[in-house]
């Protein structure tokens, strides 16, 4: 009997991890097959919500912000790229790679949820940003993720224009923190269970079958 599962993916887009967490769970979910059903949310976590426009060199930042010296940057930015890598995800850093506030992109994710789309648009942020390098701050950018999404380009565009979905972001963050969310991507299934890190999809799978047997 196929099991119905909600799934909360609380992330942000910037995030290396929430790349290689959403691969494993979907390696994971496609390995279950018809054991489970399902229903994947896309929650906002901004990282940095006070980012400024233009955002941050990344090496300065993850230097300034966790302490690290650049060697220990530049071996985790390896392992992370290598991890993208066995999901199906290419990560491409140089020097030039930036950090940008993403509370734009987040706005557009809530919009896109309802017209089904807001998964696509989720791989459509992740490939701008780590495959191709672009900013996550720039409307252009943005618009551009909605319509490879399947979304409409003009509507996208309006969205940005406007305050949409400002308050519905900042009542999502604020719920996930209240939840006890510190850090991500952090997996919430049926309001209940909660996997947290960018786990393999071997880690993910044998999470979902036993909360399948308890479901």
């Amino acid at each position: 009997m196929t099991k119905h599962l909600k799934i909360d993916f609380v992330s942000d887009v910037v995030c290396p991890w929430c790349v290689i967490g959403l691969g494993g769970l979907e390696q994971a979910l496609a390995n279950v097959g018809d054991l489970v059903q399902a229903e994947i949310h896309f929650q906002p976590f901004e990282l940095n919500p006070s980012m400024p426009a233009g955002g941050q060199d990344m090496a300065e930042h993850i230097i300034q912000k966790y302490g690290m010296t650049p060697a220990q940057s530049a071996a985790g930015r390896e392992q992370i790229i290598a991890r993208a890598a066995e999901v199906g995800f290419e990560i491409r850093r140089n020097d030039d790679t930036r950090i940008y506030n993403t509370f734009d992109a987040h706005r557009l994710l809530c919009w896109a949820e309802p017209q089904g789309r807001q998964g696509s648009l989720k791989h459509a942020l992740f490939d701008a940003y780590f495959t191709e390098g672009q900013r996550l701050d720039d409307a252009d950018v943005l618009v551009s993720a909605a319509a490879k999404a399947g979304l409409d380009a003009d509507a996208a565009r309006s969205v940005l224009a406007s305050e949409q979905y400002a308050e519905t972001v900042r009542a999502a963050e604020r719920k996930w923190q209240a939840a006890g969310i510190r850090s991500v991507p952090a997996v919430i299934v049926n309001d209940k269970y909660l996997i947290s890190g960018g786990q393999p999809a071997a880690a993910f799978e044998q999470a979902i079958r036993q909360i399948a047997q308890t479901t």
